[in-house]
């Protein structure tokens, strides 16, 4: 029974139209009007962030890639948490220095109080570098859509934003050169023997 039904045609799904374009090296041709040829590529896609040949979108926001123009990357502002804590450190240690100044203070310290301060002194900078750790600065692409500055995206993983940011550059380079056509067949040039 089970020969009988393998021998059967009728059940054999349809070929795909493309399967008989496969030319003998082992290499395929595309028709002129297949979907293929008018689909715009998916150059990244992760949730919430998607380029194409066409699209730029982030979110709710959403750009056209021939709209695009002059995109520069730079880093986000410092965070305001580390910032505030940094700047009310050395302010207070300020004081202290301004007050034991007034008061003759720092003529009656020995020798380890002043190492102390020095050491002290030193706390803002150790709290600009554990915040840069901590929370550290934005990476940020902005470029210019219909003449006004926009952010189009930011993050703190640096991998992320460079693969956006490379998929964005491909797009408008394929834009600029006239699309995502497959190139012309050229001649090869082959000397004589």
């Amino acid at each position: 029974m089970a020969s009988s039904q393998l021998g059967s045609g009728a059940e054999n799904p349809a070929r795909d139209p493309l399967e008989d374009a496969v030319q003998t090296d082992g290499s395929t041709t595309r028709p002129p009007g297949s979907p293929q040829a008018t689909t715009p590529p998916l150059l990244y896609a992760r949730p919430g962030i998607v380029v194409t040949g066409e699209r730029f979108t982030v979110g709710r926001s959403s750009w056209p890639i021939t709209e695009l123009t002059q995109l520069w990357t730079t880093r986000g502002p410092h965070d305001r948490l580390a910032a505030r804590a940094v700047a009310v450190t050395a302010v207070l240690i300020g004081a202290v220095g301004v007050l034991l100044g007034f008061t003759g203070g720092l003529q009656r310290l020995t020798a380890a109080a002043y190492l102390a301060l020095g050491a002290v002194g030193l706390l803002p900078l150790l709290l600009v570098v554990i915040g840069d750790r901590w929370r550290p600065r934005a990476y940020e692409l902005w470029g210019r859509h219909r003449g006004a500055e926009v952010l189009l995206f930011s993050s703190d993983d640096e991998r992320q934003f460079g693969q956006v940011t490379r998929a964005l550059q491909r797009a408008r380079e394929a834009t600029r050169h006239g699309g995502w056509r497959d190139p012309p067949a050229a001649d090869l040039w082959r000397p004589n023997r």
